[in-house]
């Protein structure tokens, strides 16, 4: 009788846990692919401060977020770039109402291989490295020889037009311009990195928070002359940086419930300071362990 009694307790034990797993709320979380690193991160980090909260993060593009929000399957939209015209469309014909929150700022980097001599550029020379106007095709054109790159090609590294990076990249540096055909279009922002790190030849361009100390990151000048700013999280955050660029959550209304306790908790200090030690800028001042 007793093995009986405790074999329905055990039962009921059981029984008990796995109703509270199934009763965990579940956030789905979707998008940039810059922004995918510090979105698991600000996911783990909650998970120990609200356990009966689990947030699922995909990357996939900004563009792949939003289209995710628009068709109603995620909580929040990540993207490295504001919304477009179509797309409020899209959402308000769905009965969708995009709200937007800046979660941080980023300074998108252009990365060249080590070797490579140029320590700046201005927007006005790679706008005629990518555009589709430009003429520039060869290091030498610029007046230098990069060691490593026999033929003497630059060798244009972009990403795939889903990216948010790839939009404001295109915005930020060509305006109404296209970017010119024969890129290496890559699927994130590491393998941009990973590709330039390997290729004399190449530039590419990034969230800074991608750098690694086998590429070389050079300063940017708006123009000739002027003051060739590197990317950091100061110059992201005080404008002086030529392109950097806000960070986004998109959520369908204002954010209720769970959802808005942890975005809240993303804006709090806490939740920034993780931000900052991914390399990234945080929405105001302050000072982290």
């Amino acid at each position: 009788m007793k093995k009986v009694v405790l074999g329905f307790l055990a039962l009921a034990l059981i029984a008990c846990g796995g109703s509270e797993r199934v009763s965990r709320t579940l956030i789905q979380n979707k998008g940039s692919d810059t922004l995918v690193n510090v979105a698991q991160a600000w996911a783990e980090a909650y998970a120990q401060i609200n356990p009966n909260v689990a947030v699922a993060v995909t990357g996939g593009g900004s563009g792949t977020g939003i289209a995710a929000l628009i068709g109603g399957s995620v909580d929040i939209a990540n993207s490295s770039r504001s919304m477009e015209e179509e797309e409020f469309e899209m959402a308000n014909e769905r009965g969708v109402v995009p709200n937007e929150l800046i979660v941080g700022y980023d300074a998108l980097a252009v990365y060249i291989h080590p070797d490579n001599p140029i320590d700046g550029f201005t927007l006005g020379q790679l706008a005629d490295i990518y555009g589709e106007n430009g003429t520039t095709e060869s290091w030498s054109q610029l007046g230098i020889t990069v060691p490593g790159c026999s033929s003497d090609e630059i060798v244009r590294v972009s990403r795939q037009n889903s990216s948010g990076t790839y939009v404001y990249f295109q915005e930020a540096i060509l305006g109404e311009s296209d970017l010119k055909l024969g890129s290496r279009d890559m699927a994130g922002s590491s393998e941009v990195v990973g590709l330039v790190e390997k290729t004399a030849c190449a530039i590419g361009y990034s969230g800074l928070a991608y750098a690694t100390e086998e590429v070389k990151v050079p300063c940017l000048m708006t123009e000739d002359g002027g003051n060739c700013i590197a990317p950091s999280t100061a110059s992201a955050v005080d404008g002086t940086y030529p392109i950097a660029r806000p960070l986004f959550m998109y959520t369908n209304g204002q954010p209720e419930g769970v959802t808005k306790d942890y975005i809240d908790w993303i804006l709090s200090d806490e939740g920034q300071c993780i931000i900052l030690n991914k390399g990234y800028a945080p929405v105001r001042s302050l000072a982290c362990n």
